[in-house]
């Protein structure tokens, strides 16, 4: 290789997008319904030829998950607990393996999709992040692989804003990758608890975006 392709390819930034949890039981109708979220699949579908590479994750939970309210006595969703040191909100049960509710929206290009990463198969802890699981103490690999790849620059999108696309990012961040939101590929379950991640994610050097702005 020549010294001004090796040069080329040395200052390559490949772009990767990652879809976050866009699955039946998060979008209308679904077990852990986030209003309005099946609006951006459109969005997403139209971004994803941007991009070098396309990974998505996918909340895959046993029935028996600790985060859900059916599987503690007297409780109900969204009752917080603490559970192994952290506090838990307990959720209604959604995305169990195998389900309908697991699989991805029906309407989601795929076929860009290079690979899958699971999360929350541990009963006994949750997983917001795409990274890590709640506690930090095991990977889903996703970092290992895209540093392989030479992934420098990551966009953000899925569901819920709030919740899982904004503690993916915070992972993101302190494994090293530069990271931006796309904000209308993304829908929050609690609107003033995405403004609050928002301005966070800003001081932490995280660009909001608009798709619009991609193809520019």
């Amino acid at each position: 290789m020549t010294g001004s392709l090796m040069s080329i390819k040395n200052n390559y930034k490949m772009k990767t997008l990652i879809i976050i949890d866009v699955q039946n039981d998060f979008m209308p109708g679904g077990h852990l319904e986030v209003l309005h979220g099946d609006r951006i699949v459109p969005v997403i579908n139209r971004i994803q030829n941007l991009f070098d590479v396309v990974l998505a994750t996918q909340d895959w939970h046993p029935a028996n998950h600790s985060s859900f309210a059916s599987n503690h006595y007297d409780k109900k969703p969204f009752d917080k607990i603490v559970l192994h040191g952290m506090e838990q909100i307990l959720w209604p049960d959604h995305c169990i393996q195998g389900s309908y509710g697991a699989e991805f929206h029906p309407g989601l290009a795929t076929k860009k999709i290079a690979a899958i990463f699971r999360k929350g198969m541990d009963s006994e802890i949750d997983s917001y992040s795409g990274f890590y699981d709640n506690g930090h103490k095991l990977s889903t690999g996703l970092s290992g692989y895209l540093k392989e790849k030479g992934t420098k620059e990551i966009y953000f999108c899925g569901l819920a804003a709030d919740i899982c696309v904004y503690y993916t990012i915070l992972d993101s961040i302190n494994e090293g990758f530069s990271s931006t939101l796309i904000e209308d590929a993304s829908c929050p379950l609690n609107q003033d608890n995405f403004n609050d991640a928002k301005c966070d994610l800003a001081k932490r050097g995280v660009r909001i975006i608009n798709s619009n702005e991609l193809f520019l």
